[in-house]
């Protein structure tokens, strides 16, 4: 018996660390590379997951703005630590708050999904990441910056009956956030929740770079 135990346990220990290793090498296949984001099946995976257990869930979509200019005038290096500074300011932007998942889609589009204790609170949740996404971050011994554009929806927004199919619901959340972004990127940037219940305008957005936001929004219920 002994002697049994003795050849079992070096392969016991051997298959845990393997299987410790593939569970890492999966992992890192689903996240981005550039980033450390998630990628989009995963983050879909965890959006589903997440929208299933919390009643108030936003949705976001960030794509930034001048991503292009960066890379033509300073480079793809550039380009490439823009990608990895709006990742960092989407973390921090979501950072303790449990539940919360960030992903980059592709390009320079990026997405998060962030249980709200109180939906009056996504305001102020789209300001400060807006402000954290639009400042400068250093390339090369310079000061570089992009704008953002972020369009948001909210679960709670939706009807119970969207909502109790979760994958339905994040298809849709995800394609009014996408109509939210667009509509304020053509304005010139900034962050919009068309639904939110208190209106405001020409807020100011990304003070650390001095740039102008815009937040555009109608009252709940509104045409």
């Amino acid at each position: 018996m002994l002697h049994t135990l003795a050849a079992v346990g070096p392969m016991a220990a051997a298959w845990g660390a393997h299987s410790l290793w593939m569970r890492r090498r999966l992992t890192a296949a689903r996240r981005d590379p550039l980033s450390g984001l998630w990628t989009r099946e995963a983050f879909e995976n965890r959006a589903v997951h997440t929208l299933a257990r919390r009643p108030h869930v936003a949705v976001i979509l960030c794509d930034l703005d001048g991503f292009k200019a960066v890379n033509d005038t300073h480079g793809h290096a550039a380009g490439d630590a823009a990608i990895r500074a709006a990742a960092r300011s989407l973390t921090d932007a979501l950072d303790g708050r449990p539940g919360a998942v960030a992903a980059r889609l592709g390009g320079d589009e990026f997405a998060a999904v962030v249980p709200l204790a109180d939906p009056l609170s996504l305001p102020w949740l789209l300001r400060g990441l807006h402000d954290e996404m639009t400042a400068p971050f250093r390339h090369a011994g310079r000061d570089l910056t992009v704008g953002a554009s972020i369009g948001a929806a909210l679960s709670s927004d939706l009807n119970p009956a969207a909502v109790s199919r979760p994958a339905e619901a994040l298809a849709t959340l995800l394609r009014l956030a996408d109509e939210a972004m667009y509509a304020v990127k053509r304005t010139g940037g900034g962050w919009h929740y068309p639904a939110a219940t208190t209106p405001a305008r020409g807020t100011t957005a990304g003070r650390r770079t001095g740039r102008l936001g815009t937040h555009t929004t109608h009252r709940k219920g509104a045409a």
